[in-house]
């Protein structure tokens, strides 16, 4: 067997884009693959076009020994643009194998561990009204896990100072409202400085959070490993890093108590059973970003099925809120949520099919992320 044609695909669908990608055989055979890299879809593909050059002709079920090529054979290794780019064709082998030998692609990685797969709800709310109605639609319906995301974005500003007062009182009335049981997080996606996040958690009683996600920016091991000894809520980090050398540090540390790995970006089903190994060593669990769409959601299964340190995969589309990245018009085949979990899938390869031709008929949009600004005017995070 070998490799024909590597095409991308990048589509507005719901929300936001998704760079898909296939990856063609000379035995009628093919695999579907999703970069993570959102905003940056340009560079991927430009990334993508080179790997294309050298993969031509290679046989598609050596997974292993491509992966090595194309992450080390530009010297400059590793990058996100091109560890996004060998995502995508990593995951689309994966399902070229399972495909070819008729099986799931968990089997391809140990066999499966559970037989469904337990998720988060990803909670976006602006007001308090809304936090506290959503979290309870989403409890009333089976959901007992709530991954909390305050939406700056809607406001176009953000005053760190501002935000952790509101949302600290926010947060203690909504766990008054809900009880002790559920498990509550909040995600400030790195807006914070360290001083910002200690402040934060110090407003609201011990029990308020479960865990916290990228307070900080990711760029350094040591200035987390500060904010570690600071606090004693468990941190969710990972979900930018692109390789397990990244991850290292933050695991044999004992940083993050989750393992954010995002299987879009970090290299691959390759790299991710790497980060889940490595993980497991450190009694660390994997919570796998999910923010795209169902390519990335069924890859991200298999690699949760067959990992014994798993904890919860990120769901965006829930009860409360439905974004639209898993339209059925594009992906007619794709993982189905029942309740708040998905059932480990039967079907060969990832189990997910693209519409390939509805995508050849739009336009390419290009889509930034959010851009915060402070009140004195000054560039912040997102």
């Amino acid at each position: 067997m070998k490799i024909t044609d590597i095409k991308t695909y990048p589509t507005l669908i719901g929300s936001g884009n998704q760079l898909v990608v296939k990856v063609e055989t000379d035995k009628d055979l093919y695999g579907w693959g999703a970069s993570g890299l959102t905003g940056r879809e340009m560079a991927v593909m430009g990334a993508i076009k080179h790997f294309r050059e050298f993969l031509i002709d290679k046989d598609p079920r050596k997974i292993g020994a491509i992966w090595q090529e194309v992450y080390r054979s530009q010297y400059f290794e590793g990058g996100r643009v091109l560890t996004a780019a060998l995502s995508a064709i990593d995951i689309a082998l994966y399902d070229i194998k399972g495909k070819a030998l008729g099986v799931p692609v968990y089997e391809l990685l140990g066999g499966k561990q559970r037989e469904h797969i337990n998720c988060f709800a990803s909670l976006k709310f602006s007001t308090l009204d809304q936090l506290i109605e959503r979290a309870q639609i989403l409890l009333q319906e089976g959901w007992n896990v709530l991954r909390l995301y305050e939406a700056s974005e809607i406001k176009g500003n953000f005053e760190p100072r501002e935000s952790i007062d509101t949302l600290a009182k926010w947060l203690i009335r909504l766990r008054k409202e809900v009880g002790t049981q559920p498990t509550i997080g909040i995600d400030y996606h790195h807006r914070l400085t360290i001083p910002e996040t200690v402040a934060f958690l110090q407003r609201m009683p011990a029990g308020t959070v479960d865990f916290i996600e990228e307070p900080i920016r990711d760029e350094s091991p040591e200035a987390y490993e500060s904010l570690r000894r600071m606090i004693d809520v468990p941190f969710a980090l990972g979900e930018e890093f692109s390789s397990k050398w990244q991850f290292a540090p933050y695991l044999e540390r004992g940083i993050t108590q989750f393992a954010r790995v995002d299987v879009c970006n970090v290299g691959g089903i390759t790299e991710a059973m790497k980060v889940a190994a490595m993980a497991e060593t450190h009694y660390i669990d994997l919570m796998p970003h999910n923010p795209l769409g169902p390519i990335c959601t069924a890859a991200s299964i298999h690699v949760a099925a067959a990992s014994p340190n798993f904890s919860w995969l990120e769901e965006i589309n829930t009860p409360a809120e439905t974004i639209g990245t898993n339209a059925q018009e594009f992906y007619p085949v794709q993982p189905q949520l029942k309740g708040s979990c998905y059932p480990v899938p039967d079907k060969p390869g990832l189990g997910v099919e693209f519409n390939e031709e509805l995508a050849k008929k739009q336009t390419f949009k290009f889509l930034e992320t959010p851009r915060l600004k402070r009140n004195d005017g000054s560039f912040t995070n997102w």
